[in-house]
């Protein structure tokens, strides 16, 4: 019985400094940002979206989604940085 009295101790002790050593959550992308990877995406399951250079048609959804991002950094949205 000691021992469990000990263990319910211990562990509330524990849970204040866990709360307090989470992270603060801020937005990586701004909402405005995702709506306009939204719209990409629509039109490349439509058949609409083409690829900038050659003009051929996108099919790829990874593709769909960074050419909206980079629509997104183009208009100043909050979006990270492209790792090149």
């Amino acid at each position: 019985m000691a021992t469990r009295k000990a263990a319910k101790k211990s562990a509330a002790k524990k849970s204040p400094a866990r709360k307090s050593a989470k992270k603060s959550a801020t937005r990586k992308y701004s909402p405005a940002a995702g709506k306009i990877v939204e719209r990409e995406m629509k039109a490349m399951k439509q058949g609409k979206l083409k690829s900038g250079g050659s003009g051929k048609k996108v099919t790829s959804r990874k593709q769909a989604i960074a050419i909206g991002l980079s629509e997104a950094r183009k208009e100043g949205k909050k979006v990270p940085a492209k790792k090149s």
